[in-house]
C-alpha cells in the first residue's frame, strides 16, 4: 500500500459524538488540497463509545486507522502511538473535540513545504475557555519557558503542529516514558515555524485534562529538561548554613564577648528546627521526583500497550528504527496477536 502524503494524529477520549464531525470536515479539507492522506485515532481507553464509532469510520472509509490503548495513559502518550503509526511524508497532530480545526491544515503546509520541519499552530484566540484554564495555561508556559528554559517553546501554546518525516523518525528515537511531548519536540530542534489559528469551543462533552494531570505535565517538563531544582535545592542548603552560622557567631559574640550569658527559652531553636525541617522535607520530595522517574525509566516498561485495532495493519511505521522496542499489542479475542 503506498504512503500518503499526510498522516493525521488524533488522540481521542470521549469523543463519540464529535468524531464523525471531524471526520466529514477532514474530508472536506483534504479532497480540496488532492493529497493523498490517512487519519489514525488512537483512543486513550474511553469509557464510552469512541472505539466503536472509530470502527464504523474505518469500515466506511479505508483512510481511517483506529488504535484503542489498553488503559487510560494521557494524551501525549496518545499522540506517541499516533506518531509511532503514521506512514506519512508529514504528520499533522489535530485535537478530536474539534478546537483544532482542520481548515487550519493548508496553512500548516506553507512553511512545510518552504522547508520548514516543525510547524506549530499557535493560539491566537481561545473560544469558550473557563478563566481556569486560561489562567492556568498561560502560568503553565511562563513557567515552562522561564524556570525550565525552553525559550523556543511557543509563549501561548500550541499542541496543534505538524512534523516532518525527518521529525518524525526523530521522535521515535526517543524510549522516554515520562516526557512532554512537545517540550520533547522543541528540544530536538530542526527549523521550526508558527502560524496563528484561532482556537475553536468544543461542540460536544468537556475536557478531562485536570489539574492533577496538568501538574503531571509539570513534572515531566521539569525533570525531563532542566537540573535547576536540584541546584536551587543546594543554593537553599548553603543559604540555611550561612544563616546557621551567622546565628552561632552572634549567640557566642553575646555569651562570651559581651557576657551576656546563654539565650533563654526554646522559641527560637523550635522555629530554626521547624523550618530547616521543611526545607530539607521538601528537598526529599524534589530529589525523590527525581529518583521514582529515573526507576521508572530503568525498568524499561513499554510506553503503552494496544488493546484493539481498526483498519490497515497497524504495524510499526517504517520509519521507526529496529533498535527501538516497538509497543505491545495485546491479544484480541477470536484472532492471533499480531507482532
Amino acid at each position: 500500500m503506498p504512503k500518503p502524503d499526510i498522516s493525521l494524529v488524533s488522540p481521542a477520549y470521549r469523543e463519540s459524538k464529535n468524531l464523525p464531525v471531524l471526520y466529514d470536515r477532514i474530508a472536506t479539507v483534504m479532497e480540496k488540497l488532492g493529497r493523498t492522506w490517512e487519519w489514525i485515532i488512537v483512543d486513550d481507553h474511553s469509557p464510552d463509545e469512541t472505539f466503536e464509532v472509530v470502527t464504523e469510520l474505518a469500515a466506511r472509509d479505508p483512510r481511517v486507522r483506529g488504535v484503542r490503548l489498553a488503559r487510560n495513559y494521557s494524551s501525549h502518550t496518545a499522540i506517541t502511538c499516533g506518531l509511532h503509526h503514521a506512514r506519512g511524508t508529514c504528520a499533522v497532530v489535530l485535537a478530536a473535540d474539534l478546537q483544532d480545526p482542520p481548515e487550519v491544515i493548508p496553512e500548516l503546509l506553507v512553511p512545510w513545504e518552504a522547508g520548514a520541519q516543525v510547524v506549530w499552530a499557535v493560539r491566537g484566540k481561545r473560544l469558550g475557555e473557563k478563566w481556569r484554564t486560561l489562567f492556568f495555561a498561560k502560568l503553565f508556559y511562563i513557567f515552562v519557558r522561564n524556570f525550565v528554559g525552553m525559550k523556543e517553546m511557543p509563549a501561548a501554546g500550541a499542541d496543534f503542529f505538524l512534523l516532518d518525516r525527518r521529525a518524525i523518525d526523530g521522535f521515535c528515537q526517543f524510549g522516554e516514558t515520562n516526557v512532554h511531548v512537545l517540550a520533547l519536540i522543541t528540544w530536538m530542534g530542526f527549523r521550526q515555524e508558527t502560524i496563528i489559528y484561532t482556537k475553536q469551543a468544543r461542540l460536544h462533552g468537556e475536557s478531562a485534562f485536570n489539574l492533577e494531570k496538568r501538574m503531571q505535565l509539570v513534572l515531566d517538563c521539569v525533570t525531563s529538561f532542566t537540573t535547576r531544582p536540584i541546584r536551587a535545592m543546594g543554593l537553599v542548603g548553603f543559604l540555611v548554613a550561612l544563616a546557621g552560622f551567622v546565628l552561632a557567631s552572634r549567640i557566642i559574640w553575646e555569651a562570651f564577648v559581651l557576657e551576656q550569658g546563654p539565650p533563654e527559652g526554646y522559641a527560637s531553636l523550635m522555629v530554626a528546627l521547624l523550618v530547616i525541617g521543611g526545607v530539607q522535607m521538601l528537598m526529599m520530595a524534589v530529589l525523590g521526583e527525581y529518583l521514582w522517574r529515573a526507576l521508572d525509566e530503568a525498568r524499561r516498561r513499554p510506553r503503552f500497550l494496544i488493546e484493539a485495532h481498526v483498519g490497515r495493519d497497524p504495524a510499526m511505521s517504517e520509519a521507526v528504527p529496529p533498535a527501538v522496542s516497538p509497543p505491545v499489542s495485546l491479544p484480541q479475542p477470536g484472532r492471533a496477536s499480531e507482532t
